[in-house]
């Protein structure tokens, strides 16, 4: 157990260390971004995601090297090996969002396309369980479906659900907190582990990241994050068999995709700031949950700030969470 904290540890100090490093130099080269949700204009340092990845990697690098070296193991190294593979990949398209979107853009169907390559890794290990059981139905061996078609589309839908719902201050972070915390419940309670420590590592990564992220934000997380953190969630849920648990706890994205496709994708998930510093709708309809939860708040009349727009959005996500741990209960 010692040394599983001492995975943990390094993980969150590598990121709260490296962060405000990445700031400095961020501002330096001028790759920041506009806050938009601010009355005074401010520059925030962007692609913070390269962080938290650092932090990771160097977390289960660790607890490779603890298994191998202290307790002569070396189960899992190659689905372990594959997760920091398809995590790379992410990052680095991801990185590739971030820059080109700016100058060039990447037109829409690009990017999931892109992100088809994260599951190559996933793919090739031949990973998760393809014996799947249907109501009245029994039980049916899916063979060579799950690796080619299930596999790329649980990873499709997690890069690209987990990049939509984002542009607030601690908004994407905490998600993903929320979201792999669960999902290291769920490996512990059904005796895996090392998932469990997979998925914590980036939990404490991303905890130390949101100490810079939330509300006023000194850094950006950039789809250098979003396409990471969503791999992982789906590649957890595949690893784990935790299929269901991930199509639940997605729910809010689905429902944010279905919103941004009211507005063909071309509608801005930002609200409008009053010199009061409250948050006010930008459309007369929604095209996000994000639109959604400042008209609830402006409806209950409370004072409608980004630091509540966030919470409220988290409080939506735990209540998925809690659905999720009494299906699996």
């Amino acid at each position: 157990m010692g040394a599983l904290w001492i995975t943990f540890v390094v993980t969150f100090l590598v990121t709260l260390y490296i962060t405000p490093y990445w700031i400095k130099k961020a501002h330096f080269a001028n790759l920041v971004g506009k806050d938009i949700h601010k009355t005074k204009p401010t520059k925030v340092a962007e692609m913070g995601g390269i962080t938290v990845i650092l932090g990771f990697i160097s977390g289960i690098l660790v607890y490779i090297a603890t298994r191998i070296f202290f307790f002569n193991t070396n189960t899992q190294i190659t689905y372990l090996l594959a997760i920091l593979t398809a995590i790379l990949i992410a990052s680095i398209i991801g990185l590739i969002d971030d820059i080109l979107g700016w100058k060039i853009g990447l037109k829409q169907w690009q990017k999931p396309l892109l992100t088809l390559f994260v599951a190559a890794p996933i793919m090739v290990v031949n990973a998760g369980t393809k014996i799947i059981t249907l109501p009245f139905l029994g039980k049916f061996n899916l063979g060579l479906i799950y690796p080619l078609i299930i596999i790329p589309i649980l990873i499709l839908i997690g890069t690209n659900g987990f990049n939509m719902l984002a542009g607030y201050n601690g908004l994407e972070a905490g998600q993903g907190i929320i979201i792999l915390s669960t999902l290291a419940y769920l490996s512990y309670i059904t005796n895996s582990p090392w998932l469990t420590v997979v998925s914590l590592c980036m939990v404490f990564s991303l905890a130390a990241f949101w100490l810079y992220n939330k509300f006023p934000a000194k850094i950006f997380p950039g789809d250098t994050l979003t396409y990471t953190v969503g791999a992982l969630a789906a590649i957890i849920s595949i690893l784990g068999n935790f299929e269901r648990a991930f199509l639940v706890l997605f729910i809010p994205y689905i429902f944010e995709f279905v919103l941004k496709l009211g507005g063909r994708f071309k509608k801005e998930s930002f609200s409008k700031v009053t010199p009061q510093q409250t948050l006010v709708p930008r459309y007369k309809k929604s095209y996000g949950l994000e639109h959604l939860a400042v008209k609830l708040l402006n409806k209950l009349n409370l004072k409608t700030t980004e630091r509540k727009v966030v919470y409220s959005l988290h409080i939506f996500q735990l209540l998925f969470v809690a659905f999720t741990i009494f299906l699996y209960g």
